[in-house]
């Protein structure tokens, strides 16, 4: 008999595998680093692009496959990503078909199209001096753990991603507004940046709340009136295409609630969708629908989420600009400090090797026969002049002199010497300025970025303030409502029934019954309401209507009467008018459009009983206060009724002015 196998518990083993997974999800894919503002794969196709940088162009699938050493995900992952960034323009030159972000047309497949790193990518992304290395997953190559970027590329960018329980959404913004915004940081003056996107359109950032959760960006279309009846898009939403707007314009025409003649997409290298009316259709009414119904505007809920200390955070736009312009300040420390030192040992050798020619120290060697007395007398020969350098002369300098070549003696000019030392002790001076005035010096790096590749980059999304469309005002009542009254059914599809009114398919119907019951119901083609119904109409609870109604409470009961109004109600919910005792009737009951239309007098006749001398009761419903749905109303008579008529006008008139 063979001994059980002992295995892991199953629980155990999934919870350590899904953390595993969500943390690589987060931290590898989906969620950008706050130091250089890029996902891996990004980093990895710049880093391999600046391994072939040579000023011309590559093919796109020779840096897809020189990307894969370093990237353990396939060829798809990296060419989306790469195209994703040669659509963005920035950081990388393209040529060739890569797509168009306003049509939604893809890309040329790889080895059609060509890339090289831009002119601001080379300035701003790369410097192996600053740059921290670590291997790749396979241990063979290096590669950079962030990129010593010196630009808030991450805001320039944007991103997006969906990592396992978490999601990032950081809005494009505009580069010169970045670069302002960055030399206000570090003169320690406020600012604020908004989005710009490269689609154009009209922007209401006021609830923008710095790119963190809980905002919006609510953007438009921009649409022009090009004649009566014709509408002209000439920019989309951030989010869209041309194709998926004209998709979303046909479906509200569809739908009825944006009424058009026909739709055009003229769109190539701009934007250009022809919308033409119908006549007779007011323009302004049109855009307004457009906004409601179709994606002529959307809302976009950014979400700032970046990788900081191996951890995802959420952090504001201004928070991430703030970062990125100090550590722009310490990569130009750390540059200046490298340079420094690197102006030192040129000054340092130079002066050496002067000293060296000049005062011929190179005769001393002449009849040395070993390596060390040549050394000896290079040092004896030095002594007297050390106390002119700046640092300790080391037998690395000594070894150099020795390197110096006799064609170079010979020709050595003294002049020139000088005058290359000069220019080195004014680029120290200089640079050592630059050190103790830091943040003076990284504004004016600031300023000539901006200055050099500014012109290229102009706001493209114009910032406004508007107001949400309401849809049920702009919704174009188009339709008709019908009412089958006998079987209880009411909605636009029953053209061979009775019709009620005009309607949109935005609107509800209210149906009130014989019985005192009220509902109200969402318009559909066809839709129950209930059976036996005294009045139907469409129901905007925005403009209540006044109902004047007398009813019988129960069989032979008390004859009450109520003037009230609906507001809220909860759809398809049953509602009693009346008392709720069985067998109540109503016997009256109008709608009016104000208060003061309701204002009329009804005749209420009485049938016939003993001692019963008045047959007739006039009801001024001016006495009666207006009140909620749920009131019950005031009691008019005890004794049974016939019927309720309306009195004439006229007649009403000599009624009251009897009473006054």
């Amino acid at each position: 008999m063979s001994e059980p196998t002992t295995n892991a518990p199953m629980q155990g083993m999934y919870a350590d595998w899904f953390l595993d997974y969500a943390s690589y999800v987060i931290l590898e894919r989906a969620v950008p680093h706050i130091d250089d503002g890029l996902k891996p794969v990004q980093r990895r196709i710049l880093h391999s692009l600046k391994e072939k940088d040579d000023g011309r162009f590559n093919k796109v699938a020779n840096i897809i496959g020189h990307t894969m050493q370093y990237h353990p995900h396939g060829d798809q992952a990296i060419g989306d990503a790469l195209v994703n960034m040669g659509q963005k323009g920035l950081v990388v030159d393209t040529q060739g078909n890569w797509g168009n972000i306003l049509t939604g047309d893809n890309a040329a497949a790889p080895r059609y199209i060509e890339v090289r790193l831009s002119k601001f990518a080379n300035e701003v992304l790369f410097n192996p001096k600053t740059t921290v290395w670590a291997a790749s997953y396979d241990g063979r190559n290096k590669e950079p753990v962030t990129l010593p970027v010196k630009f808030p590329l991450l805001l320039a960018h944007g991103a997006e991603g969906i990592a396992v329980g978490l999601a990032c959404k950081i809005l494009p913004h505009n580069f010169n507004e970045l670069i302002d915004a960055c030399i206000a940081a570090l003169k320690k003056e406020d600012f604020e940046i908004y989005p710009d996107f490269p689609q154009g359109g009209t922007a209401d950032v006021s609830e923008y709340n710095d790119g963190l959760r809980g905002g919006r960006v609510r953007v438009r279309a921009r649409i022009e009136k090009l004649k009566t009846k014709e509408l002209v898009i000439r920019e989309i939403p951030f989010g869209t295409t041309a194709g998926s707007l004209c998709d979303s314009i046909q479906k509200a025409s569809d739908q009825g609630k944006v009424k058009i003649v026909k739709i055009e997409d003229c769109t190539a290298e701009n934007v250009e969708i022809r919308v033409h009316l119908p006549p007779g259709t007011d323009p302004d009414q049109a855009i307004q629908a457009l906004y409601a119904f179709s994606d002529c505007e959307v809302s976009i809920s950014p979400n700032a989420c970046v990788i900081e200390d191996n951890q995802p955070k959420f952090l504001g736009v201004s928070e991430i600009l703030r970062r990125s312009a100090r550590q722009t300040r310490e990569l130009l420390r750390q540059e200046l400090e490298i340079r420094l030192h690197e102006l030192d040992e040129k000054w340092h050798f130079s002066s050496l090797e002067k000293i060296f020619i000049e005062k011929r120290i190179y005769r001393r060697i002449e009849e040395c026969e070993t390596w060390q007395a040549v050394l000896d007398e290079i040092w004896k020969g030095l002594k007297p002049y050390l106390r002119l350098l700046r640092r300790e002369v080391t037998d690395d300098d000594i070894v150099r002199l020795t390197e110096i070549k006799i064609k170079r003696i010979s020709k050595y000019d003294s002049f020139k010497a000088d005058e290359y030392l000069r220019g080195l002790e004014d680029q120290i001076a200089e640079t050592k300025r630059n050190l103790k005035q830091l943040t003076k010096y990284a504004i004016k790096w600031y300023e000539g970025l901006r200055q050099r590749y500014g012109k290229d980059w102009p706001r493209r999304t114009e910032l406004a303030t508007f107001e949400r469309v309401a849809a049920k005002e702009v919704v174009i009542a188009n339709d008709t409502l019908y009412v089958n009254r006998k079987d209880g059914f009411a909605g636009w599809g029953l053209k061979r029934d009775e019709a009620v009114c005009k309607c949109s398919r935005m609107d509800d119907i209210i149906a009130f019954s014989r019985d005192g019951n009220m509902r109200v119901v969402k318009i559909a083609d066809k839709v129950f309401i209930g059976k036996d119904n005294l009045l139907v109409n469409v129901f905007r609870k925005e403009e209540p209507k006044v109902y004047n109604m007398i009813y019988v409470d129960g069989r032979g009961g008390k004859v009450m009467a109520k003037r009230f109004q609906v507001s809220g109600v909860t759809r398809e919910k049953l509602y009693d008018l009346t008392r709720g005792t069985p067998g109540t009737r109503v016997l009256w009951l109008s709608e009016h459009d104000s208060e003061e239309d309701a204002n009329i007098i009804v005749r209420v006749h009485l049938k016939p009983a003993l001692r019963l001398r008045n047959l007739q009761i006039d009801l001024n419903f001016t006495e009666i206060g207006l009140k909620g749905r749920s009131t019950q109303g005031n009691l008019i008579t005890k004794h049974l009724v016939d019927r309720v008529s309306r009195i004439p006008k006229a007649e009403q008139d000599e009624i009251v002015r009897k009473r006054k």
